[in-house]
C-alpha cells in the first residue's frame, strides 16, 4: 500500500507564534504509520522499522519522536522527512537591513551612533540603488524536430526542460548561480 503523497494543509498563521518558521505534521506521520503498518501487529511493524514497540505506539498516537527515530520511520515509510514540515512564513531580509542590524549589534557603537549611521546609510541607498530588472529566462529551447520524435517524447522533454528551468530560476533567485 503506497502512502498518500499529497502535502498537508497549510497551517493557520493565527494559531502559530510570530517566531515559528515551520510546523511539524505529527498527525500525518501517525496516520501514515498506521496506514503503512496495515495488518501487521505493532510489534512486527516496530521490528521492521527498527524502533521499539512502545515508541511506535506513542508516535502513532501523536507523540513527537526523537530525530533518530523520526529518520528511521521516514525510511520505513519511504518518504522524505521534509514532507512533515510545512513552512509557515519566510521573511526575506534585504542587504540594507542586514547592514543596519550589524551596526546595531556592534558593541563599539552607542544606540544613537548606530541610528545616525543607519540614517545616512538609508539615504545613500535610496539615492544610489537601481530598480531591479527582471532577469531573462534562464533556459530557452526550440525543438524543430518535435514532429518526428516518438510519441510522448516531446511531452516528457518539455516536462524535463520545465523542471530544469524552474530549478535554474530558483538558483538564480537564491544567488547560487
Amino acid at each position: 500500500m503506497s502512502p498518500d503523497r499529497s502535502q498537508p494543509p497549510l497551517p493557520d498563521p493565527e494559531t502559530t507564534g510570530p517566531d515559528a518558521v515551520e510546523q511539524f505534521g505529527i498527525a500525518e506521520l501517525g496516520r501514515l504509520l498506521k496506514e503503512r503498518r496495515g495488518p501487521l501487529s505493532l510489534r512486527q511493524a516496530a521490528a521492521e522499522a527498527g524502533v521499539s514497540f512502545s515508541t511506535l505506539t506513542r508516535v502513532e498516537a501523536g507523540a513527537q519522536p526523537d530525530l533518530a527515530t523520526f529518520t528511521r520511520l521516514c525510511a520505513w515509510l519511504g518518504v522524505s522527512p521534509s514532507r512533515f514540515f510545512t513552512p509557515i512564513a519566510t521573511r526575506q531580509i534585504s542587504p540594507l537591513d542586514q547592514a543596519i542590524t550589524h551596526l546595531h549589534a556592534d558593541p563599539r557603537l552607542t544606540g544613537d551612533a548606530a541610528n545616525k549611521i543607519s540614517s545616512v546609510l538609508r539615504d545613500l541607498y535610496e539615492a544610489l540603488a537601481k530598480e531591479a530588472v527582471p532577469a531573462a529566462p534562464a533556459l530557452a529551447c526550440h525543438l524543430r524536430a518535435a514532429s518526428v520524435l516518438r510519441p510522448g517524447v516531446p511531452k516528457r522533454l518539455a516536462d524535463l526542460l520545465t523542471d530544469m528551468n524552474t530549478e535554474l530560476e530558483r538558483l538564480v533567485e537564491a544567488g547560487e548561480l
